[in-house]
């Protein structure tokens, strides 16, 4: 019997990569790495994420830029700076509350 796996972070959350300086907003969650070899095998083996691990869509942004990112749930950090995120798509897939919350404009399913 296969355990299920359950997602310590949830959709609309702001995460920050534990190893890299970026943060963003959870768009999706995958309860398993769901991209391909060739994205895998690029990751430097020593800091390569086990497969068998939820994997989440990121909104994200560093100093310089905006764009979507893929990371393990290993990777991810709770961010509570409590700095809003500038990504230009958050608009479209999120309602930002008034604590600063990330709500879905939609429920969508995967």
């Amino acid at each position: 019997m296969q355990k299920t796996k359950t997602a310590k972070y949830s959709i609309g959350q702001v995460v920050r990569h534990r190893l890299f300086p970026f943060r963003g907003v959870i768009f999706d969650v995958d309860p398993e790495f769901n991209n391909t070899d060739e994205w895998y095998e690029a990751i430097p083996p020593e800091v390569r994420p086990a497969k068998d691990q939820p994997f989440y869509h990121l909104l994200a942004e560093n100093d310089e830029t905006e764009y979507v990112a893929y990371v393990s749930e290993q990777n991810l950090l709770e961010d509570d700076s409590g700095e809003p995120i500038r990504h230009p798509q958050i608009s479209e897939l999120f309602v930002q509350t008034s604590d600063g919350r990330y709500e879905p404009r939609t429920r969508f399913h995967h």
